[in-house]
């Protein structure tokens, strides 16, 4: 398989063995499906709007199965729309997304306030991945690191570039693979050993200012844990030519049993 889906024709598509998690070979990662619905919102009516903001909330394990992808516009405006997507397995809704899009202007000459730039890829190492976690998603993405990684607890700088596409037979645009490895930003920051304890988010929030180019993406990752089994993990989010937006997860924390 050269792809985390199958295209089924009308919404439906299949998931490959690409989009397997660590929680378990059941369920998905959610980069893969939140990739998948960004793909879907691009393609709602207006093409020369620039995704904001998208917004995504877990409302349960995404199987690694047949899902169904169905889209709407809930505020049509002129400048600022929003547009929501909801990915569905055997009629239940598993994911949702609901995005602000907003019509392109020429804004280059007070543009600023964009921060430090990530040193590039060709300055980073291979992330290395315990034996017995390699397979599914983690396999699928090639991982850099300047600075930790998934099985380094602690605050991390990354890059990383999907080795397949979201959809079998489509070339992924820069925003597809984006969305295909953000979520990552609480695991390769986590501060817990993720073998010993979840750390799983409940949704996961991308504010863009700049839409992003390329193949890589990088995440300068840092993860806060509270006293009382909640966390929050965030990033700034790069492409080669610097910052493009930034990223946040509300985390659920216990030890596992």
């Amino acid at each position: 398989m050269t792809a985390f889906y199958l295209p089924l024709g009308d919404g439906a598509f299949r998931s490959t063995e690409h989009t397997v998690g660590p929680w378990g070979p059941d369920s998905q990662h959610l980069g893969p499906p939140s990739a998948l619905l960004v793909r879907s919102l691009l393609g709602v009516d207006r093409a020369e709007t620039s995704l904001a903001r998208v917004t995504f909330d877990v409302l349960g394990p995404v199987p690694v199965a047949d899902l169904t992808v169905s889209t709407s516009v809930e505020r049509q405006g002129r400048s600022v729309e929003l547009v929501a997507a909801s990915l569905s397995h055997n009629g239940r809704a598993v994911l949702t997304a609901r995005a602000w899009r907003i019509v392109g202007a020429d804004t280059a000459a007070v543009a600023g306030g964009t921060g430090e730039v990530l040193a590039p890829p060709r300055s980073a190492s291979p992330m290395e991945i315990p034996e017995g976690w390699s397979g599914g998603y983690l396999a699928a993405v090639e991982w850099l690191s300047l600075s930790g990684g998934i099985f380094t607890p602690g605050d991390a700088k990354v890059w990383a570039r999907p080795r397949v596409a979201v959809v079998e037979g489509f070339e992924p645009t820069p925003l597809e693979r984006l969305f295909s490895v953000v979520d990552s930003a609480s695991g390769v920051s986590s501060r817990v050993d993720i073998r010993k304890w979840y750390a799983i988010n409940t949704d996961l929030t991308v504010h863009l200012h700049r839409q992003p180019v390329g193949e890589w993406v990088g995440m300068d990752a840092r993860t806060t844990i509270g006293p009382d089994g909640v966390g929050v993990a965030t990033s700034v989010v790069h492409d080669v030519q610097g910052p493009v937006g930034t990223t946040a997860q509300a985390l659920f924390v216990r030890e596992r049993g």
